[in-house]
This record gives C-alpha cells, structure tokens and sequence, in this order.
C-alpha cells in the first residue's frame, strides 16, 4: 500500500491531545472570527489604498501616452505627483482631473 505521507515508514509523531470546554471553544472562536475581520479590514484598505496612487507606467498606460509624454507634463508642472527617491507616484484622482480640464466637448451643427 502506498502512502502519501511525508514520513518515512520508520518515523513516528508523538502529539499531545488537549481537550479544552465548550465554553473556552466557543471564545476561542469568537478571537479567531474577530482576527478574520480584522484582516479582511485590513486587506480592503490596503487595496482602496493602492488604487489610490499610480506608479509612471501605470498614469501612462491610463493616459495612453508614453513615458516621455507623461514626464513632460510633470516638467511643464501640467500634471501633480509626488516623488520618493526615483520613485515617482500620481494619485488617480489628480489625473482624473488632468483629464477633465482637457475635455474638448463636440461642437454642433
């Protein structure tokens, strides 16, 4: 018979057995319920918190110009960012405006 375990045929595992009340269970769910929320809080944040800031690679894709271009509108001070280091970051909100105030609407017949 093949076995699937991750021991060898000679080893053994000794594990203790603790039995703990229903009423320490049911806390110790309550504490494993509260952690999960806490991290799915967490994780959310995260995320809204990463689509709040662009990198230059990802304001150039959204824009749909190349990286030059989009430089060239920091330097002409057309678009605001922030800059870590050589790290330079948009927030999405500003090129949403970026984007409003060129807004060319058609022109009528």
């Amino acid at each position: 018979m093949k076995s699937d375990s991750l021991l060898s045929p000679n080893q053994t595992i000794n594990m203790e057995v603790k039995l703990i009340t229903q009423e320490d269970y049911d806390r110790l769910m309550e504490l494993l319920i509260g952690i999960d929320k806490k991290v799915s809080q967490i994780v959310y944040a995260a995320t809204q918190m990463s689509g709040e800031w662009l990198d230059s690679a990802e304001a150039s894709k959204f824009l749909h110009v190349t990286p030059r271009c989009l430089q060239n509108y920091r330097d002409k001070g057309m678009i605001p960012f922030s800059q870590i280091g050589r790290k330079i970051l948009y927030k999405r909100s500003d090129i949403d405006e970026f984007i409003k105030e060129y807004y060319v609407k058609g022109r009528s017949s």
